[in-house]
């Protein structure tokens, strides 16, 4: 199976994570391959999510101007046009990129401007997700939060928390998923990845996500996938990233297999693209070879991930086609 060819959706995709060293080297010349390959790549195994995140801050630090943000932001939709991606959400926190002076509302503005030209470019739907981190202030998720409200009706669509969920409690975060509810605006969170089933039911006790973030430590709990199952809440899961912050040994430990069996909503997602250091299309060829998936695996994952996007009932329709479509070409 050339799994390339198969039309993908993903949901869970850092900004941040995932520039390649092309784009490095056009930013930072200086920066040989090799590294690259030791500063922005993480190892294929961390010792915790808190050691994972260690990486990111290398590439946050080349995005800092309009036009550092444009050429990444252009530089990732390559990859997925390569990846055979349709549809990506692609997520950040604006409030990182303000180090050289520039404002919150100037940093969404210049990564949504380089979005539309690409989805007009590249033909690939894109959208945006602004994260609020675990470790910031009230102030900080409130002004996140405010920002997809302000660009409302752009490529920017929902609202997401991120970054160390064993480290740091909710409760600076509640406010900003209290606006985003009253507001109309789409959210989904960071769960069940660094901690067990009860961040989880916290985070839909306080946050009422329509989605999760990895998520797949709710197979630890049989009410909670009950819940979840029930809910048609959406498992964005990240296989290699989860093996890569040891929330699971190796690939053969992961439950993405059970999860799916188990009848919920899953999609496959790479998480980080760099840091990582995968594809979509190596994810599936993981999948295949480990768990025998299938292509009808790979098509309910990402009907399952369209339906959950963050986006009008019209467009979901159109890339559903396209999708269907898509499979039947190659299979």
């Amino acid at each position: 199976m050339n799994f390339i060819r198969l039309p993908k959706v993903e949901l869970h995709l850092h900004l941040d994570c995932s520039l390649s060293y092309a784009v490095v080297a056009q930013l930072a010349p200086s920066v040989t391959l090799d590294e690259y390959r030791a500063r922005f790549i993480a190892p294929a195994k961390c010792t915790s999510l808190a050691d994972f995140l260690t990486r990111p801050p290398q590439s946050i630090a080349l995005m800092q101007t309009e036009a550092q943000l444009r050429l990444i932001t252009q530089d990732l939709f390559e990859q997925l046009e390569q990846d055979g991606v349709v549809y990506a959400e692609l997520r950040f926190a604006p409030l990182l990129h303000t180090e050289a002076g520039l404002a919150p509302h100037d940093v969404v503005a210049a990564v949504e401007a380089a979005t539309a030209e690409a989805v007009q470019r590249t033909g690939i739907e894109g959208r945006l997700i602004l994260c609020t981190l675990r470790h910031f202030s009230t102030e900080q998720s409130l002004t996140t939060v405010k920002l997809v409200e302000q660009f409302k009706g752009t490529t920017v669509a929902g609202f997401d928390i991120a970054a160390d969920e064993a480290g740091f409690p909710i409760d600076a975060h509640i406010a900003a998923f209290r606006y985003a509810h009253a507001a109309g605006l789409p959210c989904t969170a960071h769960a069940g990845e660094a901690r067990g089933p009860d961040s989880v039911w916290e985070t839909l006790q306080y946050f009422g996500p329509s989605r999760l973030g990895h998520g797949v430590r709710s197979i630890e709990d049989p009410a909670l996938l009950a819940h979840l199952r029930r809910h048609g809440v959406h498992l964005e899961v990240c296989p290699t990233s989860n093996i890569q912050t040891n929330v699971y040994a190796d690939y053969p430990d992961h439950p993405i297999d059970r999860l799916y069996q188990a009848g919920l909503s899953v999609g496959i997602n790479t998480d980080a693209r760099t840091v990582t250091d995968i594809t979509l299309t190596q994810e599936y060829e993981k999948l295949h070879a480990v768990f025998g998936w299938q292509p009808h695996h790979f098509l309910r994952c990402n009907l399952a991930a369209l339906q959950a996007a963050f986006v009008p009932e019209s467009l979901k329709q159109r890339l559903t086609d396209r999708v269907i479509e898509g499979y039947r070409e190659v299979v």
